[in-house]
């Protein structure tokens, strides 16, 4: 059970990490990144931060890189900035959700893509048999 504690804690690692990834840290290899969320463990010692990378493969793989080998100077800036005697040892995880969620909108549109177009063939299919029945009709 999460305890409002935790809860707290969490919510400002997730907004004091977003806002040092996008001012403060200048690693080369940090692409598009995102702090999806912060999860804090019950006696506050560690921190998972959940992020999403834009990208290819390699580019979501040397973002993490950078994200793990800039841990030192989070935590650092988190000290400061956080009215707390430890600061939770930071862990950064891949969140693939946003990418999952784009990949089903891509379906979706591609679904409703067909079905737009399928009832156009199938009115000309029906307009070609009417055609073909009146032309038998004035035939007899």
């Amino acid at each position: 059970m999460t305890t409002r504690r935790q809860v707290q804690v969490a919510d400002e690692i997730q907004q004091i990490i977003s806002v040092l990834l996008q001012r403060e840290v200048k690693d080369p290899r940090l692409g598009f990144v995102t702090v999806i969320k912060a999860e804090v463990t019950s006696d506050l010692k560690y921190s998972t931060v959940y992020v999403s990378v834009l990208g290819s493969a390699e580019e979501q793989k040397a973002s993490m890189e950078a994200l793990t080998s800039s841990r030192g100077f989070l935590r650092r800036e988190l000290a400061s900035r956080m009215s707390m005697r430890f600061v939770p040892e930071l862990r950064f995880k891949l969140d693939r959700g946003v990418e999952y969620s784009d990949h089903i909108n891509r379906l979706l549109n591609e679904l409703k893509q067909a079905e737009e177009s399928k009832p156009a063939e199938q009115d000309e299919a029906v307009s070609d048999q009417i055609q073909g029945a009146d032309a038998d009709e004035a035939a007899t």
